[in-house]
């Protein structure tokens, strides 16, 4: 005699998924981009008082050195280039992403962290090199509002590096799930964002700083 055996959760492995799972992913999804997004203006409330700060006292050199004794513009320019680039390598990485080619996500965060790595190499250069000229934090209110600015910028940077890392260990643990493709594009738009603050940096702080 035979017995007919009920095993629903064999049956369910190929199944498909339901679609109250795919709705609960969507949204989310869609609550994780809108808190990433209100993280994010809390970080423009953060800059827009730090810029706001510098313009006040970016005079008061306390007898001290001015930005164009201080500035390298050419080395600056060099750092805008290496970050600028990182953001386009980060490009590569949203499009591989998109088309689910694993191997190349993992080839363009690896770039996009060294080229990220090589920019705060070079503003560390700069910060021990004004510190090591008695240009130190300490010297001016000017010089304060300079490395407070420059500095919160440079630990974001620094952060996302850290983010990058942790991506890469959920790539290759997880592979290209939704929850690695929704961070992605959370760790890009951070990424972006800190693009843009550093245009504003070297307007504001240098190229203005050596006229």
């Amino acid at each position: 005699m035979t017995i007919p055996l009920d095993l629903p959760e064999a049956h369910s492995v190929h199944a498909p998924q339901h679609p109250a799972a795919a709705v609960d992913d969507a949204e989310l999804t869609e609550k994780t981009v809108f808190g990433f997004w209100l993280y994010l203006m809390s970080d423009v409330v953060l800059f827009a008082t730090l810029f706001a700060v510098y313009a006040v006292v970016c005079r008061s050199y306390a007898g001290g050195p001015t930005g164009r004794e201080l500035f390298d513009l050419g080395f600056v320019l060099a750092e805008t280039g290496v970050l600028l680039l990182s953001s386009v390598t980060f490009g590569f990485v949203t499009l591989a992403a998109q088309e689910n080619r694993k191997q190349a996500v993992f080839l363009w965060m690896a770039v996009t962290f060294v080229v990220g790595a090589v920019f705060i190499a070079m503003e560390l250069y700069e910060f021990n090199h004004l510190i090591e000229e008695g240009a130190g934090p300490s010297r001016s209110a000017f010089l304060s509002a300079y490395f407070a600015l420059v500095g919160t910028h440079g630990l974001h940077v620094f952060t996302g590096l850290l983010w990058m890392i942790a991506m890469i260990v959920q790539l290759a643990r997880d592979g290209l799930t939704a929850a690695v493709h929704r961070r992605l594009g959370l760790l890009g738009l951070f990424w972006h964002f800190l693009d843009v603050i550093w245009i504003v940096v070297f307007t504001e702080v240098y190229l203005i700083g050596v006229l």
